[in-house]
């Protein structure tokens, strides 16, 4: 799997931005057959910065009504990724 394949979109919610603050920590949704030193890899190419932890967990699918049918969104993984104090992806500054 290609470097740039591996990073969908940066997720930004309430809490990502608290462990942006607070812990330095950058969450991402990756490829689903993405792996830890990928997904490492691609943070430290795509915005040169030093990758010092990578947590993935994987996001189950959900149930959504449209009137009587049923449908499923589709199952998802996130990874959060820790970087030391003095660097910062500036994706994610002024957000």
């Amino acid at each position: 799997m290609h470097l740039y394949e591996v990073l969908r979109r940066p997720l930004t919610t309430e809490k990502t931005n608290r462990l942006k603050d607070d812990l330095r920590q950058y969450a991402f949704e990756v490829d689903l057959r993405a792996t830890k030193p990928q997904i490492k890899e691609a943070v430290q190419t795509a915005f040169k910065v030093q990758v010092l932890d990578v947590n993935v967990m994987r996001m189950s699918r959900k149930r959504r009504h449209y009137g009587r049918r049923v449908i499923y969104k589709p199952a998802w993984k996130k990874a959060i990724v820790a970087i030391p104090a003095d660097q910062r992806i500036d994706l994610f500054e002024g957000v």
